[in-house]
């Protein structure tokens, strides 16, 4: 049987059965399934606690898959802790974030888990939530706000944001959460495991008692399904208020005063054991503007019709600032770099920013942030280094 047929029965029981336990998981990660998710998987990442490299593990990978059965299937795998690194925010934010970098290996056997979960939670998770799903992303969300701000009259909002959320996911309620459907002791154990593994900072292993680190491939589907429980009760009981979520990040559209539904969503919150960032949460006018997912909303009357309002949609003032940084950073101010080194550094930058704003009024805050203007950043400095190059060849 293929592997790909064997998660598609599983959705689609999930699908039938919404009150369904599934039992028996654990023997679909065959060496077969491992295989055949370590070809869909980006070996490109990071190495992780033991510095193996995704290139060593491929020249192995018939053997190894074969040995992390056997364990699994002994009840002896390990999760190793996550290796702690810093990296960019997502467009449109500024600063870093703490990234857990697993083990080549973990890395495999996670996103085999996960794509065995995602099987079953797939069925139940609802419209309202657009993070980290397939055939969903930002630009769903994105466009979907704009839809319910032109077409609903919606004009009062609340941004919420989740303070510190994948550092106060409480393991205990998530554990329960993933076994009201799935009581297949090796997937729980496995989860378990993970949840306990720990991080590795400067050679010390720190052991968490909440949070999941971001970083390995199980962790968006975990977060995700914590937060399900918000979404359920939303959808039933908020009638009135429109949820929009992307993992942690969410806004609630409503015709009136959305203060109301604030103090709702604080209590759910709060009984999922976190809290909302108070300086990152407000009531907005959408005539005012806002920002969600890096991209600024603002309703104004039409130019064409100025008796009729449109819904606006740019770069936010972040992502503005965050991709001249990072040009920045790729260009710098030295020649350690040829040309050609900074402009293949430069480029997918510039091209991973192109393509998450296309659906915004991109180009012109494009032109804003220097990159085409004779005196920008990147062209300024990209003919001052020609004009060196010219001089040393002639």
């Amino acid at each position: 049987m293929r592997m790909s047929t064997q998660l598609e029965q599983i959705a689609t029981k999930a699908k039938a059965d919404r009150t369904l336990r599934f039992t028996s998981l654990a023997h679909v990660l065959t060496p077969a399934f491992l295989i055949e998710t370590w070809q869909q998987m980006n070996r490109r990442g990071a190495s992780g606690v033991d510095g193996e490299t995704t290139t060593e593990f491929e020249r192995e990978v018939e053997t190894r898959v074969q040995d992390i059965c056997a364990r699994l299937k002994a009840g002896t795998y390990r999760a190793p802790p996550v290796r702690r690194v810093e990296i960019p925010k997502g467009p449109g934010k500024v600063g870093t974030r703490p990234l857990g970098i697993p083990t080549v290996e973990d890395r495999l056997v996670q996103r085999a888990v996960a794509r065995i979960v995602e099987a079953v939670f797939e069925a139940d998770f609802l419209d309202c939530s657009y993070g980290f799903r397939p055939r969903r992303s930002a630009h769903h969300a994105l466009r979907t706000l704009r839809a319910t701000l032109v077409t609903k009259k919606v004009r009062h909002l609340y941004e919420a944001d989740i303070r510190g959320y994948f550092n106060h996911i409480n393991h205990q309620w998530l554990k329960r959460m993933v076994a009201h459907r799935i009581a297949d002791g090796v997937i729980l154990r496995l989860i378990g495991k993970w949840l306990r593994a720990g991080v590795m900072q400067d050679g010390v292993v720190v052991r968490t008692e909440a949070g999941i680190p971001q970083g390995g491939p199980i962790s968006p589907l975990i977060a995700n399904a914590y937060l399900h429980a918000l979404d359920v009760e939303w959808e039933t009981r908020m009638r009135g208020a429109k949820l929009i979520r992307y993992c942690d990040d969410l806004v609630i559209l409503c015709r009136g005063n959305p203060q109301p539904w604030f103090r709702r969503l604080e209590d759910i919150i709060g009984r999922l054991g976190l809290t909302l960032n108070a300086e990152k949460t407000r009531t907005v006018d959408a005539a005012d503007g806002f920002d969600f997912l890096g991209m600024h909303f603002r309703l104004m009357p039409m130019r064409s019709n100025p008796k009729r309002r449109f819904c606006y949609r740019w770069p936010s003032t972040k992502a503005m600032r965050s991709i001249r940084h990072k040009v920045r950073d790729a260009v710098g101010y030295d020649d350690i770099y040829s040309l050609e080194e900074k402009i293949r550094a430069l480029n997918p930058i510039l091209r991973g920013w192109g393509q998450y704003f296309r659906i915004g009024n991109a180009h012109r805050h494009f032109k804003k942030a220097g990159l085409y203007q004779p005196h920008g950043t990147v062209v300024h400095r990209f003919r001052t280094l020609r004009g060196e190059h010219s001089r040393e060849a002639g």
